[in-house]
């Protein structure tokens, strides 16, 4: 396991001198302001599907109310993001901090919590309820607008048992996920767990490299008036590793 935690994160370090470097020679980032600025919005979505899993169970579940607010000032994003169903059985409150290099790439860490079943401030690896992840994003260019983001969650709640089932050990959950789009408002998603992680994105099962998110994600602005409109989006997908599916519609405000 020191052996694979060491090779993923020299990819992960490596990747990211990679991309510190041709961003240095690509496109910059859009000058910012001098002050840092903030920004608040809200989704309200039918069910909340993440990476293809259903956060409710596999039949789906109520809708949910996902807040964000984030503060930016030049190329770094502080940002704390949110869900809640209507059903109360989803509750959940993200932390990121994200630096753009430049329009077209970023890195991301997010602490993630989910669970609640322990103190919100107890950080200790084999005991705690957040969970960590470094992520690598590429936006794509205008000639190739293929988008590339690869995530890996390397501390907290994402657990499997070692090779000889006698510890629990962290998995290293990581997600690949490629964007395509069709139209300014259309794009297709492929998405795969890369390695075994059974807690995460496997559904309890040690199956490696799995396909876990296909679809098409779409959206419109329905305008009521000169000043009020209102973006809408649906999202239909597919899970080809538990062999289910999914269609969210959701409303930005």
């Amino acid at each position: 396991m020191k052996t694979l935690s060491r090779t993923i994160a020299k990819v992960l370090l490596g990747l990211l001198f990679i991309t510190i470097s041709i961003s240095a020679n690509a496109q910059t980032a859009p000058a910012a302001p001098a002050k840092g600025s903030f920004s608040v919005s809200a989704d309200l979505v039918s069910s909340y599907v993440w990476r293809g899993i259903a956060q409710e169970g596999s039949k789906g579940g109520s809708p949910n109310f996902q807040p964000t607010v984030s503060y930016t000032i030049g190329g770094l994003t502080l940002g704390a993001w949110g869900s809640g169903s209507f059903s109360g059985n989803v509750k959940e409150v993200d932390l990121s901090a994200t630096y753009a290099f430049s329009d077209i790439f970023s890195a991301t860490v997010t602490d993630y919590n989910w669970n609640f079943t322990k103190s919100y401030f107890k950080y200790k690896n084999d005991s705690t309820d957040h969970v960590f992840e470094a992520s690598l994003n590429y936006a794509g260019v205008k000639s190739f607008p293929l988008s590339i983001s690869l995530n890996t969650m390397f501390y907290g709640a994402d657990k499997k048992l070692n090779s000889d089932s006698t510890k629990l050990v962290n998995a290293y959950s990581t997600y690949l996920e490629l964007g395509y789009p069709l139209s300014d408002n259309t794009k297709l998603f492929l998405g795969a767990s890369l390695l075994d992680s059974p807690g995460m994105y496997t559904a309890g099962k040690s199956q490696g490299f799995s396909v876990i998110n296909v679809g098409l994600k779409t959206s419109k602005t329905i305008k009521f008036s000169d000043s009020f409109s209102l973006p809408v989006y649906g999202v239909l997908g597919f899970n080809p590793q538990v062999e289910t599916a999914y269609f969210v519609v959701g409303m930005t405000f």
